[in-house]
């Protein structure tokens, strides 16, 4: 017996075409005709088409579902093409959302397919949910996946929910009038920096298909009612160990948006709320910042710095600028680097784009390193202004 009822009526008829297309759906005693109906009368919106969205999409497209939305502001780049498999390799430089639209219309031409080119916040996001029955977030920024969960709630609709690094994923649906939020799991976002995103920590490319692939199952499961969705459930995997483990999740009475007395009663300032940078990184970075083009200046003049590269090994591995030497951040946050700073020449500091760098500043600043300074957009602005030969990431 399902455990929820179906979220979408079925439409009134199925053509020919459809039949054909979807008979190995239809001879499916517990999905059959009335399941397919359902999808066809679906209206899904997936938030992102990169990793996770890329195999959500093509996977709904092909099943049926009727009207697919996507949410995507960003351009296909050639670090995209290991794991976003909706894309190929004459998308890049082209909008995500027209290029996923085009390849699930070639999956499926059956089907009605909407873009939004917008980036996601605040003042559009109950606009954008609103038409859709049915919500797929597929993001890697704790400020969307908040934003998500809040218009969600506020619009009573169910949303699954995943995310991936380096080799592991998690999964889950969360719907408010049925079970827990993702506030409920997860009250508050972590400090800035703590968590990297897939871009600073990695992804291995094919794990998206496996919490992607969840994820439109998950989706067809609550649309048509079939089975046990993930409601109040966590499905964590890990690749490696090639193990699947469900962790219950409870509806938190004080959640501040789904519980008894929500103090949450529309959306917020995100990017505040998570805090992208903190406000210590902010502090320090004043008067402490150097562009690409004055580190190579500084460089060209023989002057006598300290030159620190806060990445992970692997990034520095693949690129890194002259003469740097690596000391991941965490080494200098919790102090084991700090004995083996000179305390006689600047340090600079620099990372992938700047932010982490900014926050190892704050801890150098703290320290007594007042005379530490930071690259502002670390080496990718050092490879778009003075080494494009160099290999981005």
């Amino acid at each position: 017996m399902p455990s929820l009822p179906p979220l979408v009526e079925p439409a009134d008829e199925i053509t020919v075409a459809e039949v054909r297309r979807y008979s190995r759906h239809l001879i499916i005693p517990d999905f059959a005709m009335n399941g397919q109906k359902r999808l066809k009368n679906a209206k899904v919106l997936a938030i992102g088409a990169g990793g996770l969205g890329s195999p959500v999409l093509m996977y709904l497209a092909a099943a049926g579902v009727g009207t697919i939305g996507i949410v995507e502001f960003d351009t296909v780049d050639e670090s995209n093409l290991q794991r976003q498999i909706i894309h190929g390799a004459s998308d890049v430089g082209r909008p995500k959302a027209e290029s996923a639209r085009e390849k699930i219309q070639e999956i499926n031409p059956l089907i009605n397919v909407v873009i939004h080119e917008v980036r996601l916040d605040s003042s559009n996001a109950l606009d954008v949910l609103a038409p859709y029955d049915l919500i797929v977030d597929g993001t890697d920024n704790f400020p969307t996946r908040y934003l998500v969960n809040d218009a969600c709630v506020l619009l009573n609709k169910p949303y699954v929910w995943g995310s991936i690094f380096r080799f592991e994923g998690q999964a889950s649906v969360f719907w408010s009038e049925h079970g827990p939020c993702y506030r409920c799991l997860y009250p508050e976002p972590p400090p800035p920096g703590m968590v990297p995103s897939c871009a600073e920590g990695g992804v291995l490319g094919v794990l998206c298909a496996s919490i992607g692939s969840i994820q439109a199952t998950e989706a067809i499961k609550v649309l048509t009612g079939i089975g046990d969705p993930l409601v109040g459930r966590l499905m964590v995997y890990d690749a490696l160990d090639m193990t699947y483990r469900t962790v219950r999740v409870q509806k938190d009475p004080e959640c501040p948006i789904c519980g008894k007395n929500p103090t949450v009663t529309e959306l917020i300032d995100y990017e505040a709320f998570c805090g992208e940078v903190s406000d210590e990184a902010l502090e320090a970075v004043i008067g402490h910042t150097l562009t690409a083009r004055e580190l190579k200046d500084m460089k060209d003049n023989g002057e006598d710095f300290y030159l620190v590269d806060v990445r992970e090994p692997a990034e520095n591995e693949i690129v890194k600028i002259p003469d740097s030497v690596l000391i991941p951040k965490d080494e200098i946050l919790f102090g084991r680097a700090l004995a083996d700073l000179p305390q006689d020449k600047p340090i600079v500091l620099y990372c992938k784009s700047g932010i982490r760098s900014a926050e190892a500043l704050a801890s150098l600043h703290a320290a007594g390193f007042g005379n530490a300074k930071h690259v502002q957009g670390g080496v990718l602005a050092w490879i778009n202004q003075i080494d494009p030969e160099l290999p981005a990431y």
